[in-house]
């Protein structure tokens, strides 16, 4: 397995997912983060939205990171006809996103910062994610049931209405989940590597 050497790596998430799959990976990392608001202009669409964001999680880190410090922050967003969903205000907003994402597909895009050595790179990932269309009995239960107010277009692939109802997915599936670990891993591994 590669080593990180002399390198430290933080990521700055507190999502329980991204720390398991960062664990997953094998290299050794602390966690830190900054309170950003996860507003962006409104002429931003798509990849374009991902992008400002994670940018904004990293500007903190700016003054304080040291050399052999690789900083990584990550930002997922459901993009589905041209509409922006994020995380869900209450559990009316979560059924009403559930609602425009049954029986139709959508994008999930996830951007990943990566900030070392005076530089910052971002990667992209999209998956394209298929619903069955689901009744609003499955909508009233996931929401009530499980916590989808802190996940992206208000459901987590990994929860029952993913097992129920996603029919297919074209791309990365952790990407989905929050985070592209393969790319992840190549990144880190390019930089370490360099």
């Amino acid at each position: 397995m590669l080593s990180p050497n002399d390198y430290e790596i933080i990521l700055a998430s507190g999502s329980p997912r991204r720390k398991d799959f960062m664990n997953q990976i094998g290299f050794p990392f602390t966690i830190k983060t900054f309170d950003v608001e996860e507003s962006f202009p409104k002429n931003l669409k798509g990849k374009e939205i991902a992008d400002y964001i994670v940018a904004k999680k990293s500007a903190p880190f700016k003054e304080i990171i040291h050399p052999k410090q690789i900083v990584i922050t990550a930002d997922t967003i459901v993009w589905l006809e041209n509409e922006y969903l994020g995380k869900p205000k209450d559990e009316t907003d979560a059924k009403n996103m559930l609602q425009k994402l049954s029986g139709k597909s959508h994008e999930v895009i996830t951007a990943v910062g990566f900030l070392f050595d005076g530089q910052f790179d971002i990667i992209n990932e999209v998956t394209e994610v298929h619903f069955n269309p689901l009744s609003e009995i499955e909508i009233d239960q996931y929401v009530s049931q499980y916590n989808p107010l802190d996940k992206a277009g208000a459901y987590g692939i990994q929860d029952w209405i993913g097992e129920i109802g996603i029919s297919k997915i074209n791309g990365s599936y952790t990407n989905v989940v929050g985070l592209p670990l393969a790319q992840v891993y190549q990144k880190i591994k390019s930089i370490i590597q360099n």
